[in-house]
């Protein structure tokens, strides 16, 4: 990013990607069946609690919900906007990810809810596919991630041993692609803050793995 301009782009789909970001559909899902996710189970508005607390649709509309708020405007810029522009490839992942980091603080910050939102994990799922599904080694890594997600989660039963685990794909998959190259640095950096956002929202469930007392997922 070299001028004022692609600068001030990426801060403008950084708040665009909050605002996508802080629509919570398990909040609103519970709303409009007289549930207040936020008062149930774990508190928490994401997947894993609609699932807990409302069945597996609710469970499965929460899931697919935060999906799609965080392909519409990864996909979008990453596919529309970089290709207008002409980017290269290592300046489309940065500004894709850099609108999925958007997303992913809108959804476990979201300003309506007093900044009190989900822990992110469909929402990074999202956005490792929307930024390195290139079809080379981000597709392989995509595999393995989903393949070691439900290896952990089923084995476990623990959604938080396996979110901790594969939320390191940022950093492995930008140190393999982009290793060398001008962006590698921002790119890594970026990945890292998705990584430590992760773990302060799992903190909780980080002293309750250690201690043996985490809720299993069934």
């Amino acid at each position: 990013m070299s001028t004022w301009y692609e600068y001030l782009m990426a801060v403008l789909f950084l708040v665009a990607g909050y605002f996508f970001g802080s629509f919570s559909t398990g909040y609103f899902f519970g709303k409009k069946h007289g549930h207040d996710i936020r008062s149930e189970g774990s508190g928490n508005i994401g997947t894993t609690n609609a699932l807990r607390t409302m069945g597996k649709g609710a469970g499965l509309v929460t899931f697919l919900g935060d999906l799609a708020k965080a392909f519409i405007p990864t996909l979008l810029v990453r596919f529309v906007y970089c290709k207008t522009m002409g980017y290269d490839e290592g300046l489309t992942y940065v500004v894709t990810l850099i609108t999925g980091l958007g997303v992913f603080i809108g959804h476990i910050f979201p300003f309506y809810l007093h900044f009190k939102g989900g822990k992110g994990v469909a929402v990074a799922a999202a956005v490792i596919v929307a930024t390195s599904c290139d079809g080379g080694i981000g597709l392989w890594m995509i595999f393995i991630g989903i393949v070691l997600f439900a290896i952990i989660v089923g084995i476990s039963r623990y959604v938080s041993l396996g979110s901790l685990t594969v939320i390191w794909y940022f950093p492995i998959y930008v140190s393999l692609k982009f290793w060398g190259t001008d962006i590698y640095w921002i790119a890594l950096i970026l990945g890292l803050i998705f990584i430590a956002l992760c773990y302060i929202k799992h903190a909780g469930n980080i002293k309750r793995l250690i201690s043996g007392t985490e809720r299993k997922l069934f």
